[in-house]
């Protein structure tokens, strides 16, 4: 298991970033964040047995918003937000008579949109910033994530919230955040420059604890749902949701940050 991890790190982390710098048209990180996003979404369906057309509804609405927040003003999310709701509502409405679990068929398929392509479509808003400001932040949780792991491997005794996730320790947590701070510092210093060491460490800081927040979050829809991973996909990892999990909520915490903060 640890030398899965660490081989797709050293191949993804590269890859990501050739793809993202040198890559310069927006519509090639448009099409990684459309791939990742139908397949979490998929995942995050299987999970809770969302089948047939609200099934397919949802993975639409999905691309639509990521296409919506690529191309359109950010102004309009708050009007996107609103029709992917009528939307779903409507073809529950239409899609089935009974009105018994209308409530229980909708939910699973407007949180998956809400959670997934609309927490992914920040990294379109940071790209367009910055394409530096993406191998920064998946730098940042990727170290945050990896220290929490072999950290909390080491020494971790006491539990983080063994309700959620009874792997997770407060060690474990202490070593995501000092993996994002690392993280932070050295990315400025090798790719970003616009930061200061302080303004570096904090933001990476910020980054492991929503990282953790992420997978904290993940955790509680998996035991939910009763599954372990949400998917197979990836060696060592599980499916695409578990791999982004603590991604989905840095993005736009990051976002935030540089827009108001860096």
């Amino acid at each position: 298991m640890h030398w899965k991890r660490l081989v797709i790190a050293l191949i993804m982390l590269p890859l990501l970033y050739i793809y993202v710098m040198k890559l310069q048209p927006v519509f090639f990180f448009l099409l990684l964040l459309l791939v990742a996003s139908v397949i979490a979404q998929a995942e995050f369906y299987s999970m809770y047995h969302v089948h047939g057309l609200m099934r397919f509804t949802g993975i639409i609405l999905g691309i639509s918003i990521l296409l919506a927040m690529t191309y359109l003003s950010r102004n309009l999310f708050p009007d996107i937000l609103a029709l992917s709701f009528i939307i779903l509502s409507g073809m529950r409405l239409i899609g089935k008579r009974d009105p018994a679990s209308s409530l229980n068929d909708i939910s699973p398929v407007l949180l998956a949109v809400l959670y997934i392509p609309c927490l992914l479509g920040f990294q379109i808003f940071l790209r367009n910033d910055g394409p530096e400001w993406i191998p920064f932040l998946y730098g940042c949780v990727w170290a945050s994530d990896s220290l929490a792991y072999y950290v909390g491997k080491a020494i971790g005794k006491r539990r983080l919230y063994v309700e959620v996730s009874p792997n997770k320790t407060v060690a474990g947590a202490l070593g995501s955040l000092i993996g994002g701070a690392l993280a932070g510092v050295l990315l400025n210093l090798g790719l970003i420059h616009s930061m200061s060491t302080q303004k570096s460490l904090m933001v990476g800081m910020v980054i492991g604890i929503t990282t953790i927040i992420g997978d904290l979050v993940e955790s509680m829809f998996k035991r939910d749902a009763g599954v372990k991973n949400s998917g197979t996909l990836i060696p060592g990892h599980g499916g695409i949701l578990d791999k982004v999990d603590g991604v989905l909520f840095a993005g736009p915490v990051f976002y935030w940050i540089t827009r108001h903060v860096v």
